[in-house]
């Protein structure tokens, strides 16, 4: 529990200065990460509450001894179904009514509106002020977690390499079932998303999941997926091809697409910008003639979250920090006709980066 204290108190030594009194927190990553409980948002009152000086949990009285069970923090005020929590919590919290008070993202609106009722004259804002620069650098143990489930997703893919002809007349569901079942044999607690499994036409679409349709010989398959390994996530994409040779546009377009990533990863590196590390990608796709085909950015951070700052795009200017993960991800989408991306976790090291993905980028199997 040690290392949750010690983050509870650098969140509060970012609200003192960033004049914050109060943070309000649902359950979510915030939550995990300062406090060790995991749990989801429900309709009843539950927040962990941390001022500058001292934190405590509000929740239903049910949930009062698996709190003190899963956490470090003791300190657990409870309000049963016959109280009015926001009552019960104003009364907790002495008549204050103004400063500046943070929350949860996730936070459900009826939550923050018996909160404003509390604190009648307070600056509301998000609790990613305190908390988005205390995440953005990943500590050695959560690169070693988010190695390990990148180590599933490879041996995944390594798998579907292996079976090549194999896949051919099943459907992307059916495919997408054996990417959850392999990961689940390999380890991985649950897909850190609804796997991706898009043939065909399917490709160009870039949240497209799975359907009916069958895996044809020589068709590109986007294999977008990963899973959780001890709270933390892996997300990687390779396009393959089984059972056949493609179309020599479905070629130029891939290599294209592997050149742009390459390029993009050999751009990280402490004090780049993220959108130096978007344009290195964009670039490559542009002067191919594809660039109104790279619809999306280039990368987004990963931690407790599958989406988390950094996000590689355009616009950012922010400096890429050591010890920072996220993915790189360019892809370009012809409609009507496939799309290609591919990606990989990098984490940002002294002089550059290392990529947590190690399995070929090529399309063949």
């Amino acid at each position: 529990m040690n290392k949750f204290k010690d983050r509870m108190s650098k969140a509060q030594d970012k609200m003192q200065e960033n004049d914050v009194d109060y943070v309000f927190l649902t359950p979510d990553s915030n939550m995990y990460y300062v406090s060790g409980y995991e749990g989801e948002i429900h309709e009843r009152h539950f927040f962990l509450v941390i001022s500058q000086s001292q934190s405590f949990f509000f929740v239903p009285d049910l949930y009062e001894e698996q709190v003190r069970d899963d956490t470090w923090i003791k300190d657990v005020r409870t309000w049963s179904d016959s109280e009015n929590p926001r009552k019960e919590l104003g009364e907790i919290l002495n008549g204050s009514n103004s400063g500046k008070v943070l929350v949860s993202e996730q936070m459900q609106a009826r939550f923050l509106l018996d909160l404003k009722k509390i604190f009648s004259e307070a600056d509301f804002e998000l609790a990613g002020e305190v908390f988005e620069q205390l995440r953005l650098r990943k500590s050695s143990e959560e690169v070693e977690r988010i190695k390990e489930s990148s180590k599933i997703a490879d041996e995944v893919i390594k798998d579907l390499r292996e079976m090549n002809e194999e896949i051919v007349g099943k459907t992307e569901e059916e495919l997408a079932d054996l990417i959850k079942e392999k990961m689940s044999e390999k380890g991985g607690e649950e897909p850190s998303f609804t796997p991706t499994a898009s043939s065909g036409p399917n490709g160009a679409k870039p949240h497209y999941s799975y359907g009916e349709e069958i895996i044809e010989k020589g068709e590109q398959v986007v294999l977008d997926f990963g899973c959780y390994k001890d709270h933390y996530p892996s997300d990687q994409t390779r396009t393959l091809v089984f059972g056949g040779e493609p179309s020599e546009k479905f070629k130029e377009v891939h290599e294209t697409v592997r050149k742009a990533q390459q390029k993009a990863v050999e751009k990280v590196k402490p004090g780049v910008k993220a959108k130096e590390v978007d344009r290195a990608a964009r670039k490559v796709i542009e002067d191919a003639g594809y660039g109104d085909k790279f619809i999306h950015r280039t990368g987004h951070g990963v931690g407790l979250e599958l989406h988390e700052p950094p996000f590689i795009n355009q616009e950012n200017n922010r400096e890429l920090e050591e010890d920072m993960v996220f993915s790189v991800e360019p892809g370009i989408y012809i409609e009507g006709e496939f799309g290609v991306r591919i990606e990989d976790l990098v984490v940002v090291t002294e002089d550059g980066c290392d990529r947590l993905n190690k399995t070929d980028r090529s399309w063949k199997c």
